[in-house]
């Protein structure tokens, strides 16, 4: 599969800013599952970075690299461990390390057999602008939560945010180490993680625990990861590089999803995806090439390497609240884009409709929502269009 076009890596401070910008989404899901479900940190902090690195050389262009959000959730709450008295929490690691081979597999096969560019062709501009609003106001909702564990230092950090864009300045660079001094300065609330080191692989679940990671780790996450890290994100793509991102299709995304998934997850990965509000972040921030991907994930793959867990460490000194501030710029990216805006008022209600089922339940429902109503939408004003042209004949 030859590389896309992508375009000449660019070496410069907005890129060392654009490559800061995803982590409001990476650091709380990846810290969370270290802290929860118990993964062992190394194989996690090294997932990402061989992933993102690999990124950027295929793709040249400011790509994320995400926890897939769904099988992440379900660490973090617990999901797995209260699904029933014969699934027990120690089995999360490795139910997590099935599931994304799982879908890694299946993301593999649509991606070769070119039937998840079919799927794209089929969904609508109005669905799409709606899926992207959903998702917008959904990850506002998570920002607004972290900022809320220490609201002057969100607020801070947001003034310094904007105005730092404003003047075409390495924003998320320096907002984010004044928001390590500020947090440090008055204690503000941080991601704690319990002690833990070096490599551990996840192994199986026994058989009669198959069931259960399909239906709670891999299915929900097919439907997620289809419709933002593969469909939406090809299409932010081509909205912010034109003829650069040519390369960047809905084929070749769920191939590299597949293939890093497939790879790293049975290591002890967290499973990993693409994402249209990670591509959102990392631009509004100022990266335009892959030089911000591999940055990030040069940087994590010292911290990975780092000796006795020093590397993990040094990520919880971002307070939780600065994290919530980059994850509110960057939802504004990606909720208020020029299809929105310029959508014809026919299409308001499904967009609506497919960005409120996005927000309350996920971007499967959205795309199912959005479909249905976009059908009734073209219904409606085909049945006009006959009342008008019987009212000339």
């Amino acid at each position: 599969m030859p590389g896309p076009r992508g375009t000449q890596f660019v070496w410069s401070l907005r890129e060392a800013s654009g490559a800061l910008g995803d982590l409001g989404t990476l650091l709380p899901l990846m810290l969370g599952a270290i802290a929860v479900a118990g993964l062992a940190p190394m194989p996690v902090l090294l997932g990402f970075a061989l992933f993102y690195i690999a990124t950027a050389l295929y793709y040249r262009l400011p790509l994320p690299v995400q926890p897939m959000k769904a099988m992440a959730a379900v660490l973090v709450t617990g999901a797995a461990a209260s699904a029933g008295a014969d699934a027990p929490a120690m089995l999360a690691p490795a139910m997590l390390a099935a599931g994304g081979a799982a879908v890694g597999a299946v993301l593999l096969v649509l991606g070769l057999t070119g039937w998840i560019d079919r799927l794209a062709r089929l969904v609508p501009q109005s669905v799409l602008a709606g899926l992207q609003l959903g998702l917008g106001l959904a990850l506002a909702r998570v920002a607004l939560a972290l900022m809320a564990t220490a609201p002057a230092l969100g607020a801070i950090t947001i003034a310094l945010l904007l105005g730092l864009l404003a003047l075409r300045l390495p924003a998320a660079l320096l907002a984010l180490g004044a928001a390590i001094a500020l947090g440090a300065a008055f204690d503000a609330p941080r991601l704690a993680i319990p002690a833990a080191a070096g490599f551990a692989l996840p192994g199986l679940p026994p058989p009669d625990q198959w069931d259960r990671v399909l239906s709670i780790y891999a299915l929900p996450q097919l439907s997620l990861t289809l419709t933002n890290a593969v469909l939406l994100t090809a299409l932010v793509a081509r909205d912010y590089f034109g003829d650069a991102a040519r390369g960047v299709t809905p084929a070749r995304l769920s191939i590299t999803s597949g293939l890093a998934n497939l790879a790293l997850a049975p290591l002890g990965a967290l499973p990993m995806c693409h994402g249209a509000a990670g591509l959102a972040a990392h631009h509004r921030f100022g990266a335009r090439s892959g030089t911000a991907p591999l940055l990030l994930g040069a940087a994590l793959l010292i911290l990975a390497l780092l000796p006795q867990g020093t590397g993990i460490a040094a990520l919880t000194l971002v307070p939780t609240a600065g994290l919530g501030a980059l994850l509110l710029v960057a939802s504004g990216e990606l909720a208020l884009t020029r299809r929105l805006v310029d959508s014809k008022p026919s299409c308001w209600p499904v967009i609506a409709a497919t960005a409120a089922a996005t927000l309350w339940l996920d971007p499967f429902w959205g795309l199912v929502a959005g479909s249905v109503g976009e059908v009734a939408r073209q219904a409606v004003l085909r049945a006009a269009a006959a009342r008008a042209s019987g009212r000339r004949h």
